[in-house]
């Protein structure tokens, strides 16, 4: 799992218990049972992935999971060694077409794999950046339609913790009339506000920094594309290797850089 991920959970979850420490310690009333509540959270989660199905088809819905899933892993946005690998399929491609249909199986990056296979069928230049390039913009696109739900999620929690807030001022005010009923005031009003409290933690440490964070791998996975679509095109047009790794070369933090 992500690392950076794993501290701002603890961090954010810290910085909240932590704040509540310090309000009990200087004499607030209450206890951390206070911001226990099934029903409230219900509210919120419920409400909110209803609306989530609502909003969108349930093929992207499903397929949420699976993108969440993979946002959760490490992010490996080193692309020296994308670069390593481009110069020796090149190096391969100058000895002649039938050494470069055979390397093909052995290329570990599948993006590359394909470009490399549309350049043994005997595509053109051209024809290689404009099919990689079409096969970049729509996979984009797909991930934009995952990141936009999670942003939508984070919009929708808060507004579901209002509804669960509305729904417990209701209630409290129902009951103000009976015997005792000023007594409850306090507490029923806490009571009615933790919904509101559930959705605003779920959308600014959840749902809106994990829609950031996948729009961010949808970039570094862009940038890492781009370069496989240069050495391919540079793969069709038999350039030497060192000027592969030259041009490639632009593509990454010169700490990555290497010489041949």
């Amino acid at each position: 799992m992500d690392i950076a991920l794993i501290v701002g959970v603890v961090l954010g979850v810290g910085a909240i218990i932590g704040s509540m420490a310090i309000a009990f310690a200087s004499g607030a009333a209450g206890s951390y049972a206070n911001f226990g509540d099934l029903a409230s959270l219900g509210i919120v989660l419920g409400g909110m992935i209803a609306s989530i199905f609502v909003a969108f088809p349930l093929p992207h819905v499903i397929a949420l999971g699976k993108a969440i899933g993979a946002v959760l892993k490490p992010a490996d946005d080193k692309m020296g060694p994308l670069v390593d690998e481009a110069c020796g399929i090149a190096e391969v491609a100058r000895k002649g077409a039938s050494d470069l249909e055979k390397s093909v199986d052995g290329i570990k990056t599948y993006f590359f794999k394909d470009g490399v296979q549309l350049v043994v069928d005997g595509m053109g230049p051209d024809e290689v950046v404009e099919i990689m390039e079409t096969r970049i913009e729509f996979r984009e696109k797909r991930e934009k339609l995952q990141t936009d739900m999670l942003k939508a999620m984070g919009d929708l929690a808060p507004a579901w913790g209002m509804v669960g807030t509305l729904i417990g001022l209701v209630l409290m005010l129902a009951g103000f009339g009976e015997p005792g009923g000023a007594d409850n005031l306090g507490s029923g009003m806490a009571a009615a506000l933790i919904t509101t409290f559930y959705g605003a933690v779920a959308a600014n440490l959840f749902f809106l920094p994990m829609a950031q964070k996948m729009g961010n791998k949808t970039n570094i996975t862009s940038m890492s594309a781009a370069l496989l679509v240069e050495a391919a095109k540079l793969i069709a047009q038999k350039k030497h290797p060192l000027i592969v790794r030259e041009k490639l070369n632009s593509y990454i933090p010169p700490n990555e850089w290497k010489r041949e």
